[in-house]
């Protein structure tokens, strides 16, 4: 028989969610490509000054994809939740979050809002770090219920 899951504890505010192994991950492998690709164009003896310029700008570029990939946070306060996703930032009063979504399979939170719409939450996502992206979702979820107008239970 299953057990009904514990009630969340009410962080403290502020509060930030982030996949932080995955952002340390990206982080760790850009900063090595990032260093490999300008060390072998630094020492190919045969390359051109541009070539060696074309080498670094792509290994930059190829770096700013990865840490575009490791942005994505959910950080929640006293006024409400700002939800940074890869390209977009939007911020949300509590009252507009009516529901926090983590359903089996889902790769990442889904924020339903009063206004018809739901809001994926890149910042809490399952996929390294699954217990800690559910501890994160329930703290969410508490946090919502208790300062917005969120439907109890999930």
């Amino acid at each position: 028989m299953t057990q009904p899951a514990a009630p969340a504890e009410t962080p403290a505010l502020p509060v930030t969610f982030r996949p932080t192994r995955t952002r340390a991950v990206l982080l760790g492998v850009g900063a090595v490509m990032f260093a490999t690709i300008t060390t072998v164009a630094v020492m190919l003896e045969r390359l051109t000054g541009g070539e060696r310029i074309s080498f670094v700008f792509i290994a930059a570029l190829l770096t700013s994809v990865l840490v575009l990939l490791s942005r994505p946070k959910v950080v929640a306060d006293e006024g409400g939740v700002t939800v940074v996703n890869l390209t977009t930032t939007r911020r949300l009063e509590w009252a507009q979050i009516l529901r926090v979504n983590l359903r089996p399979g889902d790769p990442w939170v889904f924020l339903d809002l009063n206004d018809g719409t739901s809001l994926p939450a890149l910042g809490i996502q399952p996929g390294v770090a699954k217990a800690q992206a559910i501890a994160d979702a329930r703290a969410l979820r508490a946090l919502t219920e208790t300062r917005g107008t969120g439907a109890p239970g999930l």
